[in-house]
This record gives C-alpha cells, structure tokens and sequence, in this order.
C-alpha cells in the first residue's frame, strides 16, 4: 500500500502547532501536537515518527501531556520518553494499557503505525508549567480516559479530540454522545476563547464553535429519540440522518460509523427510561 504522509508547522499567539498527515486513496487524516510553555500535549502517531522527530528535536521541553490514550496521540510517547528521558503525563484510567503493546485494528496500525509501549504518571487535577498553571478537565465520551487542558493564564483551551469537527457524522464504536454533550457542558463552565483541536488545529473563536457542537448535538440527540418514539429502528433512523456513506466506514469495516451515534443515544435514553 501506498501511503502518502506530510507535515506542517506554525506558531499561532505563541503556541507552536505540528500537524501529521497520512493519506491513502480517498482517505486522509491528519493529527496535531501543540508545544506552549515548555509543555508538548500529545505526542502523534508512530507512523509519523520521522516526520515529527525535527519539531520535537527543536523544542525545549519539560513535560508531555496526554489528552487520551489513542494510539494518533501516543505514537511518539515512547521516543519522547527513552531519547529524550521527558516524563509523560495522563489520565490514571488508561496508563496500565499504555505500559503493553497495543491492540488495535489493522487499518489503525496502516495508518498510525505500532504504538509502542510506554510507562506515563498520573495526571493529577491541575499542573504547572514555568509561566503557568493549567487545569485538568475530565471530557470522556471519545474515550474513556480522555482530558482536555486549559492554560489560565492565555485561556487557551486544548480539547484532543472533543471537537474535531462542528456537525458529526461518524463516530468510533465506543464512542458516547450523551457524555460528549455532558462533556462539552463542563468544558464549557471555564474560561478561555481559543481552542486548539488535535484534528481541526487552531478555532479562533474556539468557545463560539464548541457551543455550535454543542446545539448540534442536542438537536441530533432530540432527532434520533423523536424517530425512536415514533418507532423507526436504529437502522431506519441511521438511513433518515446519515444518508451519505463516507469511505472511513468502508476501509475500517465498520469500526467508524454514523450508527454508533445513533445506537449510542439509544442506548442512554433506553437507560433513563428504565430508571425513572
């Protein structure tokens, strides 16, 4: 297979943002790392390790920080760790995981590469950088370990991937959109205005689109649970709301799609139904 890969950097209000691409046929991702204060938050992937290595070697840091376990955001963990002896931080619930080799689906492997096994502390609720303390905020739903940090004195946000685009349309199988909503509401309760995506880079008016994912979802979440009550099937609402097909579905047979949203709504209303 022939997998086409780039890279890309820039400094935006002094954060420095490297961005990884790996494309194949019709199907093309990309991941950033964000480097502010002596702080790198998320490391890329492994397939991407060459390219990231000259915008690692020429920053000063002092700490790594994980927004989530994802092998497209621990990739480079263990080069940062054993070339550069730079001590890793992340959420508790998944650094067990992180200490073995990974598994995860071949297509993941194709374009990410082999996340190799790392060892990480646990991030507490806060940290501090040189200019800086930084808040910790738990944002689950994309992952279940996954954080997004807020730097209070730039109140810049950097939401992994709670964001990466405004209007969803598929989702990992694991995926949760009611506790991404929940997440988006937390997040929402602090103080910043630029976020910095690991997927979409830089929002200038960070805090104006992550209120737009917001209302789309709830909306999205409002549709699927109407079309229920009115007894269409998760197959038959998945065909009203996702009617487009996108290749990721295809090429990871599955593992992404517009589905998961549907069941995952379903799934949670199906539970407060039950509980009240």
């Amino acid at each position: 297979m022939l997998f086409k890969k780039g890279f890309s950097e820039k400094v935006v209000n002094g954060v420095r943002l490297g961005n990884g691409t790996v494309s194949f046929q019709r199907v093309k991702l990309n991941v950033h790392c964000f480097f502010l204060d002596g702080v790198l938050l998320d490391t890329g992937a492994q397939s991407l390790e060459k390219e990231f290595k000259p915008f690692f070697q020429d920053l000063d840091i002092d700490q790594v920080v994980i927004t989530h376990f994802h092998e497209d955001h621990t990739g480079c963990a263990r080069f940062l760790q054993h070339e550069r002896q730079i001590p890793l931080f992340m959420n508790d619930q998944m650094i067990e995981y992180c200490r073995n080799k990974a598994d995860y689906p071949l297509y993941r492997k194709l374009f990410w590469g082999k996340r190799k096994p790392f060892q990480a502390m646990a991030i507490g609720k806060t940290f501090q950088s040189t200019n800086a303390t930084w808040d910790v905020i738990e944002s689950p739903g994309h992952a279940i370990d996954h954080v997004a940090f807020l730097n209070r004195e730039t109140g810049q946000l950097f939401t992994g991937d709670l964001y990466c685009q405004e209007r969803t349309k598929v989702v990992l199988r694991e995926e949760k959109i009611p506790t991404i909503i929940e997440s988006l509401k937390r997040v929402l309760t602090y103080d910043f205005d630029e976020v910095f995506c690991s997927h979409a880079g830089f929002l200038k008016n960070g805090r104006v689109a992550l209120q737009r994912k917001l209302a789309y979802l709830q909306e999205l979440q409002g549709k699927i649970i109407d079309l229920h009550d009115k007894g269409l099937t998760p197959i038959e609402i998945n065909t009203a709301l996702f009617p487009k097909k996108y290749p990721i579905m295809f090429f990871s047979s599955g593992e992404w799609d517009s589905i998961h949203i549907v069941n995952s709504v379903l799934k949670e209303h199906t539970h407060r139904s039950l509980t009240l």
